[in-house]
């Protein structure tokens, strides 16, 4: 179906979302840090990428500003799966340019119904 980089610093989330993309035949890329999945991003460009915001070194929304800021990767779909889930962490990450916010712990069929949007 396709490649996904995951940007997430959390071995237990890394699976869980691993874990999901595998059961649509998606291929996980990783990263365990912000600098790390741009560096990744000078490569091969995946479909899309999922994005943690508490990372270490550069946060979450300041990874989504740089990618969507970048005329090479801002048409990659970017999902923020983060526990700052209030409505100001949402519409913050909207404004960095974010294609969907899903909040922690994450719900697997919303997870795959939000990827299947983004990637047709």
């Amino acid at each position: 179906m396709g490649t996904v980089l995951v940007i997430e610093d959390s071995l237990t989330e890394r699976e869980i979302i691993t874990q999901y993309l595998k059961l649509v035949g998606i291929t996980p890329s990783i990263a365990t840090s912000g600098e790390e999945g741009l560096e990744k991003l000078q490569g091969e460009l995946p479909d899309l990428i999922v994005l943690d915001v508490v990372l270490p070194g550069l946060s979450g929304f300041e990874i989504c500003r740089a990618i969507k800021g970048e005329e090479r990767t801002c048409g990659i779909p970017i999902i923020i799966c983060s526990t700052k889930d209030t409505d100001m962490d949402k519409f913050w990450g909207k404004r960095q340019g974010a294609d969907a916010y899903i909040p922690k712990p994450i719900d697997q069929d919303t997870f795959l119904n939000t990827i299947q949007k983004l990637i047709p």
